[in-house]
This record gives structure tokens, C-alpha cells and sequence, in this order.
């Protein structure tokens, strides 16, 4: 082994160890990473880690949130799938979840690395990648699967390129592992993404094959790649398979309503999916971070800015938003760095090739995708006819494309300037428009923002001069508040726009020099690792700082058991539902820390159940709400804190009803729940018309069904009845697992309700069971481990194929150059 080939790359993990942990230094004092998501997910999931604790096993179902869902997309453990254990052993290693930007860090140095970069040329690309605003915004909310399946996309690019350069069985390698690690990180928008910039690197590879009609080549890549793809699929399939058969079951599924059908798709609704677009100029924010006002909250907490306003209006305009981009709020800016913009405009100007046009395609692509609604026609297209787009919500999501492209360009400029110095004064013009276009048009914003933002969002500068004239404000001192706020929102932009802008000059200086052979390629690349450290650290710590860590003693106050809360507890009941009213009930997952919910919070509940939100829970429908057996209201007191309400009229676990009531279709069965007598009636699509034919209901006082025992994944009740019954049961309908049994005996159920399971029972007393029993994971899991082994043992056949290659190209090349020498020797003594 030669040591000294891998001197420099030990070298740069220890560099991203140590600035992984001197970003995160508060976790080496025992402090905890305030992330309001994560605490949701712990709301969430608590009564399926409870379950696996107890029990051993997966609950796959939990009834903490919606009166019940699927587990799948919020703590599922798939423990045939060999790969997760890998993430599981790099996660104890680092504290909370710094681990994310380490990745982010090694996978994009080495893919600068594989494209032929030096080592110091790929630290400085590494660090501009990680340390992006975004990445460090989603790991401050919680985000953190979203931060690690970015992190890994740099892998999969890496076994892309290298399978199309010849190297196949490396290459595809690479890219199973990439696949396999990015799709185990479940943040599937991400990894949809990634197809997206691989896809135009697909088209753009085909286009130069074409050209160069290497067709062989080309479908070996391809073939190599598809079973890469297959490969790096396998170890995950489980959690595919659910989510898949999950999917068309939620918010981003088909509607089978056609109410309000103008803005439905066969995902999710176009509003929904674009309420976070990003606005057309607020796109400046990839170079200028504070284009925008930078992220929401008071303007007051910057002191500085609050220098430039009048005296007699700083209580005012201290409690106003500093944002007024286009998103109804934001953490922070998406910036990639003000270096790496003027080396991307670079790039475009100096790189020759195919990969220029891939990265500037991709780029382009996601910048306006990402403007959602902004560029309605394209959003459009892409949401009505490109497969599994409309799946998504958040289109300004899509810069996480741009986010690896642009640095990508920026740095192969680096290495075209290190290779041909000489091209910067060929391209002297070149090079100077590429500065004007970032650099100059910097400080132009600095002096000139007027022709860049008016500093108010859409109609809010007359929003609020309606609300401070009906509030009596005389009109010169409202117009002097407005004068204010939009000063104070020019101070934080302009500040930014000049900071862009001796970044940008200062970096070019460093090029400028060493093209002219006044500075060593050291110090250029030096100079440069210190400026993009300086500027996107600087800017990172904004959205992370010492106020985003806490002690963890304080963090876990979040659960702390209100005496509502305390009270409700004591019910002996195993099973029934709660309300909260004092939160937002359908935002809201620590109700489910303690209470199965009527509410909660996930990005992708069932579909029915959110259309029941909608229609009957938002307008206090009684009828529904007691149908789903809630018991316990939480409502505001005097004091307004919580006070838990026994509700008189819950239904309970299951009832039996006098008659059902057929209905035509999904429209009609929604809209009968709006007056109807649910412990009489139950309400049936027309669909289930078979299952209950020649049911004869008589008085269902006769009978009685109650619940003997629960589980999330399994219930058990006992029923006693003189005649044939139709029982209905508080439980959510989801027939992609749910079985239904009746002394040991599988038998069908159907629908009721909209939302509700229902059962014929039969006369007579019988043990009424449901099962949570997905057929996707039990075949799953088996499928999964075989195709880890199988994936283990393809990287590392490649891994070994790839270092005998290279020991057998090394033995020729020192055998060929003895062969030389004993020819020079035999000349000589001729």
C-alpha cells in the first residue's frame, strides 16, 4: 500500500473532523441541537418506540396520530437491510447530527477528487458545498434525512461519471453503494432529485455518443448503471414497497373526490405543492444572502441595522419581519457562496465540454423549478405530466440540484485555470464579464438598491398603511414608519450585497495573480479554501449559533406533562382519542406524546383522512368527532392554560348500527357525514354493495361488542349477539394491511364512514380480531436481505477487481521499464 497516495486524503478527514466538530463545538459540551422537527418526531413516534421497546418487534401502525396511520414514513426500523447499519454505526460516532455535514463534506471532496482536482482545490470545494445556508438550515429544523440523502448524492455522481468514463464495474460500484445509502436515508424527494441531475447528464451523455458514435460504450454504461441501480434498490426494497403502496393512499395520491377538481392533480393539490416557491429575484440569494432581508423574524434582533432608524420609530419597526421575499416565511436563504457564483459564471466561460452543458442545464432547470409558481407554465408541465413530480411539496426544494452543480462547474474552473494559466488572459474579457456579473453587479446592489427591490413583500406597504390609518396613525407618521422599515431592510440588504461583493474581488484577485504567474498555485488555492471558509461559515452561523443549543434537561420540558394532560392519563381505558384545541391541531405531534390524537403532524397522511379535516373535524362536525371515539377535549381554561372536558357522546371502539346507508361515490359519502346519526347509521360506497348483500339488520340493542385488548398493530374484541350485525370501529380503514378475523378465521371488511373499518358479525358470541399484517413488509424484509449480501459482495468484487487491475497495470509498467533499462544497459556495452 502506498501510504504516500493517501497522505493528502487522510489529511483532509482529519480537516472535516476538525471543522465538524468546531461548528458543532456545543455538543462537545454536553448541549443538545435545538431541532423543532425532531422534537415533533419524537411526539410522533413515541408510542411506536414504546412498542419496540416492550415487545421486541415493529408496531408498523400507530393510533398517536390522525386516529391512525401508517408508521411507515415516521420510525420504522428495517434490520434485514445490512446498509442501515452502516449509518447506524456512523451516527454513535458523532455527536447528535453533526455527522450530516461530515458527510456532506468527504462525498463532494472526493467527487471534486475524481474529476482530477488536487487535494487542497477539493477541501475548498468540499467546505463550499457543506457549509451551503441550506444544509445547515435543515439540520437547525431537523431535517435531518433530508440533510444526510444530500449528503449522498454526491456518491451516486461520482459512479455515474466514472461508469461513463469506461471504468464500469467501478463506476457502478460506487453508484449502488450511493443509491443504497441515499434511498436508506428515506427522503425520497431528495433522491428524486438526484434522478433529475442524473437524467440530464443522461441526455447530454446520449447527445455526445451520438456524435461520437460510441454506441458500445454507451450501452455498457447504461446496462452497468441499470443494475447499479437494481443493486442499490434491493437492500432498501421494504421500505420502498410500503412507501409505494402508501403513497397512493396519502395527501400525495389521487382524490377519488371531484369537488374543487381545478387544482387537484394526481398528487398533491397545485397550491399545496407550491405554497414554498421561491421568487423570481429572490434567486439573488444564492449569491447575496441577504437579498431578501435574509430569514423571517424581528428586525430588532440585528442592533446594527437598528442604527438607521429614526428614534421615535425603532419600537415599531423592531417588532416588523425582515424578510419580504415571496415564501409566506423562511428559515434562511438558500446561498451557496458569493465565491462559488463567480466561479460557476467562470466555468461557463473557460470549461469546454459536455459537462459544462450538464451542470448548466441542471442548474437552470432547478432554478426555475424552484420558482413554482412564480413560472406557472413550467410548474405546470412538470406537476401534470413528469412522473412522481407532484408527489413532492416545497418546489423551491429543487436548488438542492444547483446546490451540487454549481460548485461542481465552479471548481472543474479551478482546475482548468491550475492546468492552462495562460487561459485567463486568453479569455481576458471573458473573465471580466464573468466578474461584472458577480462581482460588479454586487456592488452595483450596494449602490444602487433602489433598482433591485422595493423592500416590501406583495402588497404589504399598502396592507400596512390601511392597518396604521384604521389604528389612527396621522398619515405623515405612517408614511415616516414605512420610510423606516424599508431603510432598515435596505441596511441588511446592502450590507450583504457589499460583503458578496469583496468576497467575489478578492477571490479574483487570487486568480488574476496566479494566472499572471505572480502567485504559486499554494497560495491561490490557500487563499481561496480561507475566503469561501471565511464567507460561508460566517453566513452558516446565523442559522446556527450558540442560541440554537440548549441543556438537554431543558429541551425534554417540550413533553412535560401538562395537568390536563396528567388528568387524562388516569383513565384506565386502553383506547380512545383525544382533541387538543389549544394548539394547531393539525400541526401539532406533542399531543401525541401522551394521547392517541384526533390531530397531529405529518407531511403525508392518509388522503381520506386529510379530506375529513377538511369537511367535518375544521368545521367541529360532533358526529364525526365522536365517531372516532374521542373522549377528551383539551380546551384553553380561564387562566387559559389547558384544562381537559370529558366528552359526554363518544361512540367507542366499535358499535353496532340499525342500517346503512349506500351511497353513489366518494362525493356523496363525504357529504352525507354532514348529517347523520353515526350510532344509527353508516354510511357505505356503493362499491362494498356485494359484501353487504342479503344483510337483514334488526335491533342492534340485542348484541354487544367491546374491546378486550390493544396493541397499535393489533385488537381484539369480543362480541355477543342474537342476530347477524354490522359493526362499525372507530379505527381507520386501510386495507393494504389490516386484516380482520373472526374466531381465528380470516374474513373480509369493508369501508364505512369515509374513514372507518366495518364488519359483518355473526350471531351468537365470537372473538373479533384485526391484524396489521402489510404482505409488503414480510416479503420485503426477505428480499432485502438477500439484496444486501448480494450488494456487499458487488462492491466489494469491484473493489478487488479494480485494486488487481491497478497492481496488474503497475507490475507491466515497472516490467516495461526494466525491459528498457536492460536494453540501454545492452547498448552500452555494445
Amino acid at each position: 500500500m502506498n501510504l504516500k497516495y493517501f497522505q493528502p486524503h487522510l489529511l483532509a478527514i482529519v480537516t472535516f473532523l476538525i471543522v465538524t466538530m468546531a461548528f458543532f463545538g456545543p455538543l462537545l459540551q454536553g448541549k443538545h441541537l435545538k431541532q423543532e422537527d425532531t422534537m415533533r418526531w419524537e411526539g410522533m413516534a413515541k408510542e411506536i418506540i414504546d412498542f419496540r421497546k416492550s415487545e421486541g418487534e415493529e408496531p408498523l401502525w400507530t393510533n398517536s396520530m390522525f386516529s391512525g396511520m401508517p408508521a411507515f414514513q415516521i420510525s420504522v426500523l428495517y434490520p434485514n437491510n445490512l446498509i442501515s447499519h452502516i449509518d447506524q454505526a456512523l451516527a454513535k460516532i458523532f455527536p447528535g447530527p453533526s455527522e450530516i455535514i461530515f458527510i456532506a463534506l468527504l462525498t463532494f471532496y472526493f467527487l471534486l477528487i475524481s474529476f482530477g482536482l488536487t487535494p487542497l482545490a477539493a477541501v475548498a470545494g468540499a467546505l463550499a458545498f457543506a457549509f451551503s445556508s441550506y444544509n445547515v438550515i435543515i439540520i437547525e429544523a431537523g431535517h435531518n434525512t433530508k440533510g444526510f440523502a444530500i449528503g449522498y448524492m454526491a456518491i451516486v455522481v461520482i459512479g455515474v461519471v466514472m461508469a461513463f468514463r469506461g471504468k464500469y464495474l467501478l463506476g457502478s460500484a460506487l453508484a449502488a453503494l450511493g443509491v443504497a445509502f441515499q434511498v436508506n436515508a428515506n427522503h425520497l424527494q431528495i433522491t428524486y432529485y438526484t434522478l433529475v441531475l442524473l437524467l440530464v447528464f443522461g441526455i447530454v451523455e446520449t447527445v455526445k455518443n451520438i456524435k461520437e458514435k460510441t454506441y458500445k460504450h454507451y450501452f455498457k454504461a447504461v446496462s452497468f448503471l441499470f443494475i447499479a441501480a437494481v443493486i442499490g434498490v434491493l437492500p432498501n426494497i421494504t421500505s420502498l414497497l410500503m412507501t409505494w403502496e402508501y403513497g397512493k393512499e396519502t395527501i400525495r395520491g389521487k382524490s377519488e373526490l371531484t369537488l374543487n377538481a381545478d387544482v387537484k392533480t394526481s398528487g398533491l393539490d397545485k397550491d399545496y405543492a407550491t405554497q414554498w416557491s421561491y421568487g423570481i429575484g429572490e434567486t439573488m440569494t444564492l449569491m447575496v444572502p441577504n437579498f431578501k432581508g435574509g430569514g423571517s423574524g424581528q428586525i430588532g434582533n440585528d442592533k446594527s441595522v437598528m442604527k438607521v432608524v429614526d428614534p421615535q420609530m425603532k419600537q415599531y419597526v423592531s417588532g416588523m419581519d425582515r424578510y419580504f421575499g415571496d415564501q409566506p416565511f423562511t428559515s434562511g436563504p438558500v446561498y451557496f457562496g458569493a465565491i462559488v457564483c463567480f466561479l460557476f459564471i467562470l466555468g461557463l466561460f473557460i470549461v469546454q465540454g459536455h459537462l459544462k452543458w450538464w451542470l448548466l442545464i441542471a442548474t437552470l432547470l432547478s432554478v426555475m423549478l424552484a420558482w413554482g409558481k412564480n413560472f406557472m407554465p413550467l410548474t405546470d408541465f412538470f406537476l401534470d405530466f413528469v412522473p412522481g413530480y407532484n408527489k413532492f411539496r416545497a418546489v423551491s426544494m429543487t436548488l438542492v440540484i444547483a446546490q451540487i452543480a454549481m460548485p461542481l462547474l465552479g471548481f472543474l474552473a479551478i482546475k482548468k485555470i491550475m492546468e492552462q494559466p495562460a487561459i485567463i488572459k486568453e479569455k481576458q474579457k471573458q473573465f471580466l464579464v464573468a466578474f461584472g456579473l458577480t462581482g460588479g453587479l454586487s456592488f452595483l446592489m450596494y449602490f444602487m438598491p433602489g433598482m433591485f427591490n422595493d423592500f416590501f413583500k406583495e402588497g404589504e406597504n399598502a396592507n400596512l398603511m390601511q392597518q396604521l390609518i384604521s389604528n389612527k396613525w396621522p398619515a405623515d407618521q405612517a408614511n415616516l414608519l414605512l420610510d423606516n422599515l424599508e431603510s432598515a431592510r435596505k441596511s441588511i440588504f446592502t450590507s450583504d450585497a457589499a460583503r458578496s461583493g469583496i468576497f467575489i474581488s478578492l477571490s479574483a484577485l487570487l486568480v488574476w495573480l496566479f494566472s499572471r504567474g505572480q502567485l504559486k498555485s499554494l497560495y491561490m488555492l490557500s487563499g481561496l479554501l480561507a475566503l469561501i471558509t471565511i464567507d460561508q461559515w460566517t453566513v452558516a452561523k446565523r442559522y446556527m449559533n450558540e442560541d440554537n443549543f440548549t441543556r438537554k434537561n431543558v429541551r425534554a420540558q417540550t413533553f412535560e406533562p401538562s395537568e390536563a394532560d396528567l388528568q387524562i392519563l388516569q383513565d384506565p381505558d386502553p383506547h380512545y382519542r383525544v382533541l387538543n384545541v389549544t394548539t394547531s391541531t393539525f400541526n401539532d405531534a406533542a399531543t401525541s406524546y401522551f394521547h392517541k390524537s384526533v390531530g397531529g403532524y405529518h407531511g403525508a397522511k392518509l388522503k381520506r383522512y386529510q379530506e375529513l379535516i377538511e369537511y367535518h373535524l375544521s368545521q367541529n362536525n360532533m358526529d364525526v368527532i365522536n365517531m372516532l371515539n374521542t373522549k377528551y377535549f383539551i380546551v384553553p381554561g380561564q387562566d387559559k392554560r389547558p384544562v381537559a372536558q370529558k366528552n359526554p357522546a363518544p361512540l367507542g371502539n366499535a358499535w353496532f348500527v340499525n342500517e346503512y346507508e349506500m351511497v353513489a361515490n366518494a362525493d356523496s359519502e363525504i357529504t352525507a357525514l354532514s348529517s347523520f346519526t353515526p350510532s344509527e347509521v353508516a354510511i357505505v360506497d356503493q362499491r362494498f354493495d356485494a359484501y353487504l348483500k342479503g344483510l337483514q339488520l334488526k335491533n342492534k340493542d340485542e348484541g354487544s361488542i367491546k374491546l378486550t385488548k390493544y396493541q397499535p398493530n393489533y385488537l381484539s374484541y369480543e362480541s355477543t349477539t342474537s342476530a347477524e350485525q354490522l359493526a362499525v370501529f372507530s379505527e381507520v380503514y386501510y386495507d393494504k394491511g389490516w386484516n380482520a378475523y373472526i374466531d381465528d378465521k380470516l374474513v373480509d371488511h369493508i369501508r364505512a364512514n369515509y374513514v372507518l373499518r366495518a364488519l359483518r358479525v355473526p350471531e351468537g358470541k365470537h372473538k373479533i380480531e384485526f391484524k396489521f399484517e402489510p404482505a409488503s413488509y414480510i416479503v420485503g424484509e426477505r428480499i432485502a436481505l438477500a439484496g444486501s449480501i448480494f450488494a456487499f459482495l458487488f462492491i466489494g468484487f469491484a473493489l478487488y477487481s479494480e485494486q488487481k487491475n491497478g497492481a496488474k497495470i503497475k507490475n507491466d509498467h515497472l516490467r516495461d521499464n526494466a525491459e528498457k533499462e536492460k536494453q540501454a544497459t545492452a547498448k552500452i556495452k555494445v
